[in-house]
């Protein structure tokens, strides 16, 4: 007996729902590897483990902060595995201004975003302790801006504070080379120029450490790594 019922209607906005929570993972994923390639073919993207091999465990990285590319950069220098656990940092001012930027750094780079100006009880950190909490990695850039100069400027208590609410985590630091001659502070084009990413020894928080000893002893680790 043929059924004389119609086919129950489709809902265009449930469809673009669906097209559109699959596509984005999609794009995403292109995205990723066509941010790689072109990472690599400006930059050559060397990773140097010096001080501590990649791992899949739960680390802080910290770096030195010349450009908006130093977050691609070190991003770049972690194998795969590494990525989809690890986050970086960033201006919400700066990386939400624009949906494209805002997307890429949401759904590619799964940043967590702090907000330089806010409430006077609001913690800038929460975001960043959940992540923690959650089992992410993070990476820092602990001059808090870009600078022009070799030598990081100096570092602000975050780094610090992590350290002693996560006093088990290892923290990682790592210098990012020559970076700031692909696209410095107040250009948007790229060029090609060697680049590389150094990561130093894993160092801890030491009992009763004071945070201006710490701070400095952190950037002095970053530091060293300049020139090897």
């Amino acid at each position: 007996m043929k059924s004389t019922g119609t086919a129950a209607p489709v809902d265009p906005t449930n469809l673009r729902s669906r097209l559109k929570a699959w596509a984005s993972p999609v794009a995403a994923e292109v995205v990723s590897l066509f941010l790689l390639g072109l990472v690599r073919t400006l930059t050559g993207s060397q990773a140097r483990w010096w001080g501590c091999p990649p791992k899949a465990e739960q680390r802080i990285y910290f770096a030195n902060h010349q450009s908006h590319v130093d977050l691609v950069m070190i991003w770049a220098a972690l194998p795969k595995e590494l990525r989809h656990s690890t986050r970086a940092v960033a201006a919400r001012d700066y990386w939400t201004k624009s949906p494209f930027k805002k997307w890429l750094t949401s759904a590619v780079f799964n940043v967590i975003y702090v907000s330089r100006t806010r409430e006077a009880d609001e913690d800038p950190l929460e975001p960043l302790i959940d992540a923690l909490h959650a089992g992410d990695s993070l990476i820092l850039f602990p001059e808090g801006t870009r600078g022009h100069a070799d030598e990081p400027q100096p570092f602000k208590a975050g780094l610090y504070n992590l350290a002693l609410k996560f006093p088990h985590i290892e923290l990682i630091p790592a210098w990012i080379a020559n970076v700031q001659r692909v696209m410095p502070k107040g250009e948007v084009v790229p060029v090609p120029v060697l680049c590389s990413v150094t990561f130093g020894a894993p160092m801890l928080l030491q009992d009763g450490e004071d945070i201006h000893v710490f701070l400095q002893r952190a950037r002095s680790a970053v530091l060293a790594l300049r020139d090897i």
